[in-house]
């Protein structure tokens, strides 16, 4: 992939430039990537619902952040 980074004055990265050929590509692979998405789908909304309930009744245990993600690094 042929990327080109905009840089302000600064020399900050303030964009990219995607060739067209490319982005064609992409829109064929990636369906509605241009689409901007605004609502939340009604599942996802269903699914925090359940998960929320689930963990209010006691059926499923919450996990630290932080503890979790230490005995992750402990694997690496």
């Amino acid at each position: 992939m042929n990327l080109q980074y905009i840089l302000d004055s600064k020399g900050e990265t303030t964009g990219v430039f995607i060739p067209i050929k490319e982005w064609l590509s992409f829109k064929k692979k990636f369906k509605g990537i241009e689409s901007e998405i605004t609502e939340i789908p009604d599942w996802h909304k269903q699914e925090i619902d359940r998960r929320l309930e689930s963990i209010a009744d006691g059926k499923t245990e919450l996990l630290d952040f932080e503890a979790t993600i230490d005995e992750l690094d402990k694997d690496l």
